[in-house]
């Protein structure tokens, strides 16, 4: 593999390993960015991984190629550490797809038998509103444990489905918002791949359509994905998620002769902004270890979005940082540990 690095890309990696060692910084990517992106950092992971793993890194600086949300709960539960993205302009578009007035609405309803999951796509602010975050991974068992009847799903509505399909003793309430980019992938692309590969196990993400996930063998998220093909016996696989997975898929398989089908518009495009160049501008930019509580540091975190970044309990971050409000820090934060505590039970 390394042999078909092209120049440009070979000294890139190797610039990024030397910043890497002289910032105290770890790289942390998410199974969607592009292979090089992922070649380049020291752990590679979904969203769950990540957050688990990010606690407990020696690193005093934190660089996560993934989207916006995934920056934001890596400060909530690392507020003394530098937490940086490469590319702050990516966002995830269902991070957003709730307004309070669904969650308000559902509270006055059904009062303290009421229990708010939120999927940790999405926003600190709405990570705020809710009781408990989850994840792909998780979700099913988080909502199953849940003392409350009733469980407001937010912000993607196929995972919520999902959900409710997997837990029919909850009533769990679905709100309107999706990934664009996994709810767009048709069925019909998904069934013309199985008959042209009738031996294929079809594996499938929950954020995909409800009549996307009837055509699956193994519906889970991108790490049971990557477990399910490496695990199973089959040869031939129809992967109905992210593209990017593909890199994982083919590290974790190699030499077994097994191949991967994706649909054709299985890109996010949002992840796809991230790429080698951006990591290794964000390092070039990122404080050493000595300059975190020196006055250019603090010049630096002033460039951070943040209304409220100097309030004593603000969460911030420095060069290309990320910073939360200082009144969304504890509910937001809340919502992950607690999460974090029932996926350990």
């Amino acid at each position: 593999m390394a042999d078909s690095l092209s120049p440009r890309t070979r000294a890139l990696l190797d610039e990024i390993e030397q910043l890497k060692a002289e910032r105290n910084a770890a790289v942390l990517a998410h199974y969607y960015v592009a292979p090089e992106v992922q070649r380049a950092a020291d752990h590679v992971g979904d969203s769950f991984a990540l957050a688990k793993l990010a606690v407990e890194l020696p690193q005093t600086t934190l660089v996560i190629c993934g989207v916006e949300f995934m920056g934001e709960s890596m400060k909530l539960l690392n507020p003394n550490k530098t937490v940086i993205l490469p590319e702050p302009g990516a966002d995830c578009p269902m991070a957003h797809m709730v307004v309070r007035e669904t969650v308000e609405q559902a509270r006055e309803r059904y009062g303290s038998d009421l229990a708010v999951a939120c999927y940790v796509n999405s926003t600190a602010e709405i990570k705020s509103w809710s009781d408990v975050c989850v994840t792909s991974s998780n979700a099913v068992a988080i909502v199953r444990a849940l003392p409350q009847h009733h469980v407001l799903f937010i912000p993607d509505e196929h995972l919520g489905a999902y959900v409710a399909e997997q837990v029919p003793e909850k009533h769990v309430i679905l709100n309107q918002g999706c990934c664009p980019f996994h709810a767009n992938i048709p069925a019909d692309e998904v069934a013309r791949l199985k008959a042209a590969h009738p031996g294929a196990l079809v594996l499938a993400h929950p954020e995909c359509a409800s009549d996307v996930l009837a055509l699956a063998d193994v519906i889970g998220s991108t790490a049971e994905i990557i477990a399910a093909a490496e695990q199973s016996d089959a040869s031939e696989f129809v992967v109905v998620t992210m593209d990017g997975v593909r890199a994982e898929l083919a590290r974790r398989t190699e030499g077994t002769g097994k191949r991967f089908f994706f649909p054709e518009q299985a890109r996010c495009p949002e992840m796809d902004k991230i790429t080698l160049e951006k990591l290794a501008s964000a390092l070039r930019q990122a404080p050493m270890p000595a300059e975190k509580d020196a006055p250019a540091a603090e010049d630096a975190a002033s460039e951070a979005p943040s209304e409220s970044a100097d309030a004593p309990d603000t969460v911030r971050g420095f060069v290309r940082g990320v910073s939360v409000d200082a009144p969304l820090v504890a509910p937001a934060k809340r919502t992950l540990e607690r999460m974090l505590q029932m996926a350990r039970r």
